[in-house]
């Protein structure tokens, strides 16, 4: 077994075979037990863990399905192609190991939330701007996709989602995708593992966040920040900090409208803009 020392922060392929270690190492499987698993060499792991080969998006898979780390692996991949937004990746991926994801978002519907052809309008307008390139485009809407499919374990985690009126209230991509999305949310509200709020116009006092903000709460009950800029996302791990957004994300949770109020609010935004029913 080889046991060179990995340095996650020095290049996206170390911070993935620290990764893979680390998810291996928890279930006390040897490199060549864990390569049995995956349908892979033991040198071949021990080679990707200590970066001397590139994982392939196969061999990412395979390991989320051999050592149960949900989309990690996989997430962390699509990392490596990526980089138009620093901080989002490693975020991303703590994501798939989270047990339950709080999300406040001001402006648009959270990622997680989201229809395919809603977030490729926000995309395409993105590259519309120049932002970002068409194929980064490309690669956002399926690290996206790859995302969301934390929604189809058998055990996902608690979603809870506050969202700015103004986020249902925007028509990205116009009538027909908006209706559908709205529709979706309200879909996504019924299940038992999604949480969500509508912070509504009417509210008297600002929002005690300016911009996007989630916090992930893993089976340790650790908790861990994200936010972002346009330039870069920020992981914030300091206690202090971390504390003040749950006490504040607590107090937006309960001067948000109730989630049968907000899905009332949300067919209400969908009947005023005359959106249709069916595409």
């Amino acid at each position: 077994m080889n046991r060179r020392e990995l340095d996650p922060t020095r290049s996206p392929r170390h911070a993935f075979g620290s990764q893979l270690r680390s998810s291996r190492q928890a279930l006390g499987l040897t490199q060549d037990e864990a390569g049995a698993r995956m349908g892979y060499s033991g040198t071949y792991v021990s080679a990707v863990e200590v970066a001397r080969k590139s994982p392939t998006l196969k061999f990412a898979r395979a390991a989320d399905g051999a050592l149960g780390s949900g989309q990690t692996h996989e997430l962390m991949w699509w990392g490596m192609k990526r980089s138009s937004l620093p901080g989002f990746l490693e975020h991303a991926a703590h994501e798939a190991k989270a047990e339950e994801i709080r999300v406040f978002e001001p402006t648009i519907i959270p990622g997680l939330l989201q229809t395919a052809e809603y977030a490729t309008a926000h995309a395409t307008a993105s590259v519309k701007r120049g932002v970002i390139t068409q194929e980064q485009a490309d690669e956002r809407l399926t690290f996206l996709a790859t995302r969301q499919r934390l929604h189809a374990r058998p055990a996902p985690p608690l979603v809870h989602a506050v969202i700015d009126e103004s986020g249902i209230r925007r028509g990205i991509g116009g009538a027909g995708i908006m209706a559908r999305q709205l529709d979706h949310l309200v879909h996504m509200a019924e299940r038992p593992h999604v949480l969500l709020q509508i912070v509504p116009f009417a509210l008297p006092e600002p929002v005690p966040f300016s911009g996007l903000v989630t916090l992930l709460t893993f089976r340790d009950r650790a908790v861990e920040g994200y936010t972002e800029s346009a330039e870069r996302g920020f992981v914030i791990r300091e206690s202090e900090t971390v504390v003040q957004w749950e006490r504040a994300y607590d107090r937006l949770q309960a001067e948000a409208l109730s989630t049968a109020a907000s899905l009332a609010l949300i067919r209400d935004a969908r009947e005023d803009m005359k959106w249709p029913t069916q595409s």
